[in-house]
């Protein structure tokens, strides 16, 4: 689903899971849907990513806030919501299915986001 000749990363924005894989529930839930991430380890997102990166997208109004706190000064690099692509009348936030169990519901807000996003590009 990814765009080939772009970088792609993930970090998430506490450094609690830094060198941990994936919850073994989204694991299943991903891997059910063609998607691999059994080998993923976490890392925690650093102002470093502001200079890396041509976007930062993130997948609720917590995590935007959390992340425009490392923006180095003078830095433009957008923080922006992964939903904002999915379209009018999808939810601000992708709810964590950590929290609510839903891992289906998860990935069906990240799957539109990312087609938005991919068509975004």
């Amino acid at each position: 689903m990814l765009a080939p000749d772009r970088a792609w990363d993930s970090a998430g924005t506490g450094g609690w899971h830094v060198g941990n894989p994936p919850h073994p529930p989204m694991i299943a839930a991903a891997q059910a849907r063609g998607y691999a991430m059994a080998d993923l380890r976490a890392r925690q997102v650093s102002a470093q990513d502001f200079a890396r990166f041509d976007r930062i997208i993130v997948m609720d109004r917590q995590n935007a806030r959390d992340v425009a706190r490392l923006r180095p000064r003078d830095n433009a690099t957008p923080v922006q919501l992964l939903l904002a692509f999915a379209g009018a009348g999808a939810p601000h936030d992708v709810p964590d299915p950590y929290y609510t169990g839903d891992y289906a519901q998860a990935l069906d807000l990240i799957e539109a986001g990312v087609r938005g996003l991919l068509a975004d590009l």
